[in-house]
C-alpha cells in the first residue's frame, strides 16, 4: 500500500515585498474560518482598507525576518521537517504544503494521488486546534477530494499539545535557561483568537491552559503568566494582551523573564518580530533588564521524532482496531 504523510503549516510570502505580501494576506484574510465576519462588510473592508496600506507595513517587518540563505523562517523550517521525516519513513512519500502560499494544499494532494497514494496522514503543524489554524486544513483537505472518485483512506491530527515530548521539549529548555540565569519569571505567549470564536466553541483557549499546565508540572512551583499576542481588529480577543503585561511586568518586580510561544512549532513574523523585537522593546523601555525568548521546536530533530510518533501511533492503533 502506497502511503503519504502531508505537514501543513499557514503560509508566508515569496517575497518580502508589498506584492506578494498583499496576495498572501488577500487569501489568508479571505478565509471565513480566519475572519467570521458577514462576507460583503468584510470584503469592502479587506479591500478598501487594509490590502491598499497593510501590505507595504507587513513587507518592511517580514524584511527583518527575511534571511539570505534561508528566505521565510516558516517556509524553511517546514522544509527541514518534512526532509528529515522523509529519512524516518523512506518507503513512505512524505510532503509539505501551506494553506495560504505555495506550495497550495490542493496542488501537492494531486501530485501525491498522482504517485498511487493509497493512505495519507495529515498533520497539521500547530499544537493546539482551533478554527483559524487547524480547521482551514481539514477545510482544504475536504475540498480537494469532495468531487473524486478515489479518496485515500485518511488520518488526520486534530492536536498533539498532549504528546508528552512536545510538553518535554519545552520543559527542557525552561529548566536549562533557569539553570543559567536568574528569572522572576516565566511568560507563555500564545497566539490569540477573538474571543466570539470561543464563545462559538471553539477549545484553543482551554487548551491552552492545558499545554501551560502539563509544562508547569515539570518545572515545579515557579511564577509564571499566560498570555495572548498577535492581536488583530476591532473586535474583543482573548487577554490578557501579551504587549499590555510587558510593558507592565517590571514596574511590577519582573525585571527578568523568560518567554515562550507554545503555539507555534517554526519561527516566524509573530515570534521573530513580534516577540524578539517589538515586545521586547515594550519591556526594556518600560524597566526590564533581562528579556530571554525560547524559540519553537524549528528542525529540531526532537520534532521530527514527534511527528514520527503521531505516524505511528496512527499506524499501530489502525491494527488494534
Amino acid at each position: 500500500m502506497k502511503k503519504g504523510i502531508l505537514l501543513v503549516n499557514l503560509g508566508t510570502p515569496e517575497q518580502p515585498k508589498a506584492g506578494p505580501v498583499r496576495r498572501y494576506l488577500r487569501k489568508f484574510l479571505g478565509d471565513r474560518r480566519v475572519i467570521d465576519m458577514p462576507r460583503v462588510p468584510w470584503w469592502l473592508i479587506l479591500n478598501l482598507m487594509i490590502l491598499p496600506t497593510r501590505p507595504k507595513h507587513s513587507a518592511e517587518l517580514y524584511q527583518k525576518i527575511w534571511s539570505d540563505e534561508k528566505g521565510s523562517p516558516l517556509l524553511y523550517y517546514t522544509q527541514r521537517q518534512a526532509t528529515q521525516l522523509q529519512e524516518k519513513f523512506p518507503d513512505q512519500m512524505v510532503r509539505y504544503a501551506m494553506c495560504y502560499s505555495k506550495p497550495f494544499v490542493p496542488d501537492i494532494l494531486s501530485e501525491m494521488m498522482a504517485l498511487g497514494m493509497e493512505e495519507l496522514t495529515v498533520i497539521p503543524m500547530y499544537p493546539q486546534y482551533s478554527q483559524t489554524t487547524v480547521a482551514p486544513v481539514f477545510d482544504q483537505l475536504s475540498d480537494y477530494f469532495k468531487d473524486k472518485a478515489n479518496i485515500p483512506q485518511i488520518y488526520f491530527q486534530q492536536s498533539f499539545y498532549r504528546e508528552p515530548l512536545y510538553i518535554k521539549y519545552m520543559a527542557d529548555q525552561i529548566k536549562a535557561e533557569l539553570a543559567r540565569e536568574k528569572y522572576d519569571k516565566i511568560i507563555f505567549s500564545y497566539h490569540g483568537i477573538p474571543q466570539k470564536y470561543v464563545k462559538h466553541g471553539d477549545p484553543y483557549p482551554k487548551q491552552c491552559d492545558e499545554t501551560t499546565r502539563q509544562v508547569m508540572e515539570l518545572i515545579g512551583d515557579f511564577p509564571y503568566l499566560q498570555t495572548y499576542q498577535s492581536k488583530f481588529g476591532p473586535s474583543e480577543w482573548l487577554t490578557p494582551a501579551t504587549a499590555d503585561i510587558m510593558k507592565k511586568l517590571p514596574q511590577q518586580g519582573n525585571k527578568r523573564i523568560l518567554v515562550l510561544t507554545p503555539a507555534f512549532v517554526a519561527d516566524c513574523l509573530e515570534t521573530l518580530e513580534e516577540i524578539e523585537h517589538e515586545n521586547r522593546g515594550y519591556f526594556m523601555e518600560n524597566g526590564g533588564e533581562i528579556f530571554t525568548y525560547l524559540h519553537p521546536l524549528n528542525d529540531s530533530p526532537i520534532f521530527t521524532d514527534l511527528l514520527e510518533k503521531i505516524v505511528l501511533d496512527h499506524e499501530t492503533g489502525k491494527e488494534h482496531h
